[in-house]
């Protein structure tokens, strides 16, 4: 759906002080009666309008050589209003003889205040209209900023989504790989689990984050293809607080989590080991979402590292550096708790 522009940054600024600014003393002038000679409104009007004209195609000429890339300097702008000033005076002449002829018969005493006058007119004029091209351009220059920013940002999180998905998916191959020769049917299964990681993982791709229900139903999936290959040695456990089923987080950020606690929890005890996927809430409106499994915390393997790193990165660039995972091991028990902020 196309969006609109408010309205005020549809306005024609330029044009509205222009008007403003030029035809403020002799609408003041004409409204307040501040004049009784005669004709010397319209002659007023007449110097309003030429400095509409006059300013407009100075303008202009500004804009057509910063197009063609030749900066403006100080020097040309002083130039200007020298030329801007005395060809103003010289109009503001030919108004004085079409509409107060009597003016100009007295001589020419006034020129000298008139064109000191128009001089500062137009250099005031020069000043402000370079402050608001130089603000416009320093606010370009940050809207160009923050829209690189963001594009690096979008690209870094794109390359590092495309690192976790091989990651697991050649995990998995492998378990299926095990199965394919002994236990043919649980190896159909296996594949059918798979394919519906699969399908999640390229569907939430195309996304920063996710829904906490769809990231979980993923992890579900997982965990059943790996529930073939342990059977009794993996036992789960999923806990969510109510209300939680929409936090966003990464896509695929509890699979790297989980499939550490399966492989360093589970593959490496011969007993096994519980898995505990929890979510609630905190009192100052945090989620937490731990992943917690019975061991110790070892010299991790370079790939593990690679993926916690990566999580932390991903959690970084979608939610903010509010978002934080930690590690710990308390009681047996080794804890991956992944902090979301209020806003997740």
């Amino acid at each position: 759906m196309k969006q609109h522009r408010p309205l005020i940054a549809r306005l024609n600024w330029y044009w509205i002080f222009q008007l403003a600014g030029w035809g403020f003393l002799p609408l003041f002038a004409t409204i307040t009666g501040a004049t009784r000679m005669p004709g010397l409104i319209w002659v007023m009007w007449w110097g309003a309008g030429s400095g509409i004209i006059i300013s407009d195609l100075w303008h202009r000429f500004i804009k057509r050589r910063s197009l063609n890339g030749q900066p403006v300097s100080w020097k040309t702008v002083l130039c200007g209003v020298l030329a801007l000033g005395t060809i103003h005076t010289f109009v503001q002449y030919l108004g004085f003889l079409v509409f107060v002829a009597s003016m100009v018969s007295r001589g020419f005493g006034w020129v000298p205040g008139a064109l000191v006058s128009w001089l500062a007119i137009y250099l005031v004029w020069n000043i402000f209209y370079m402050a608001v091209q130089s603000l416009r351009r320093a606010n370009r220059a940050e809207a160009e900023s923050l829209r690189l920013e963001v594009a690096a940002k979008d690209a870094e999180l794109r390359a590092l989504q495309a690192q976790v998905n091989p990651h697991f998916f050649f995990n998995s191959m492998n378990s299926v790989r095990a199965l394919i020769y002994e236990e043919p049917e649980a190896a159909a299964q296996m594949i059918d689990q798979l394919a519906s990681v699969m399908r999640y993982a390229l569907q939430s791709g195309h996304h920063d984050t996710v829904p906490l229900s769809a990231e979980i139903e993923a992890v579900q999936a997982y965990l059943a293809i790996e529930k073939i290959r342990f059977e009794e040695r993996m036992r789960v456990s999923v806990e969510i607080g109510v209300g939680l089923e929409q936090v966003r987080i990464p896509p695929m950020a509890l699979q790297t989590l989980v499939e550490n606690a399966v492989k360093y929890g589970v593959e490496t005890s011969p007993t096994g080991s519980d898995i505990r996927i929890r979510a609630q809430r905190m009192d100052d409106g945090a989620v937490h979402i731990e992943i917690a499994n019975l061991g110790a915390i070892v010299p991790f393997a370079h790939s593990t590292k690679v993926g916690l790193v990566n999580t932390r990165k991903r959690l970084a660039l979608a939610l903010g550096s509010n978002a934080q995972l930690d590690l710990s091991e308390n009681s047996g028990w080794v804890r991956a708790t992944l902090t979301l902020p209020e806003a997740a």
